[in-house]
């Protein structure tokens, strides 16, 4: 009989514990992005980091994790998130857009285009998704009209305005990313 109560009670306790890393999850994401909020971004991203280390699968964290990274400019850390996201969530729209940003940072547009493609095939109506895949289009119809103009034969007056044209568009969009 004291076998069954001491049983009993460490299953208590297991459930008890069980029941509380979600609790505890949600309240690390709570507190990194409160620190993340407040302009502590270095202590938001251990935070994070460290709760990813007694949740090393949760998506939401990871998540996170690698939207603060990517703020802070450090690319290949959040885009080893992203990755891992999305072969690991394949159906969530949200780290393929991320994925995106990243690449078209390095001008890797053909890439970028892939992944809002796959971002947007998940969810067509993602707002953020759509925009970018407009930004990363004018980039690669300029790169387009780049290699066209080198090749041109003839009158080529209407394609350097059209390059002219997606170049102040792209160089204007640059500037305000800044």
């Amino acid at each position: 009989m004291q076998r069954l109560h001491a049983l009993l009670r460490m299953c208590c306790i297991a459930l008890a514990a069980t029941a509380a890393a979600p609790l505890l999850h949600a309240a690390t994401i709570d507190d990194a992005q409160a620190l993340w909020a407040s302009g502590k971004r270095d202590l938001a991203v251990k935070t994070a980091e460290d709760g990813l280390k007694a949740t090393p699968d949760d998506p939401r964290l990871r998540f996170a994790l690698g939207t603060m990274l990517l703020e802070q400019q450090q690319l290949e850390r959040a885009r080893v998130l992203f990755v891992g996201l999305t072969e690991d969530f394949p159906d969530l729209a949200d780290p393929y857009n991320n994925l995106a940003v990243i690449h078209a940072a390095r001008g890797e547009y053909e890439p970028a285009r892939q992944s809002l493609m796959r971002a947007l095939d998940l969810q067509p109506d993602h707002a953020q998704a759509q925009e970018n895949l407009g930004d990363v289009l004018m980039r690669l119809a300029q790169q387009a009209y780049e290699r066209a103009l080198k090749q041109a034969l003839g009158d080529d007056t209407a394609l350097k305005l059209k390059l002219q044209r997606v170049t102040a568009f792209n160089n204007v969009k640059g500037a305000q990313a800044r």
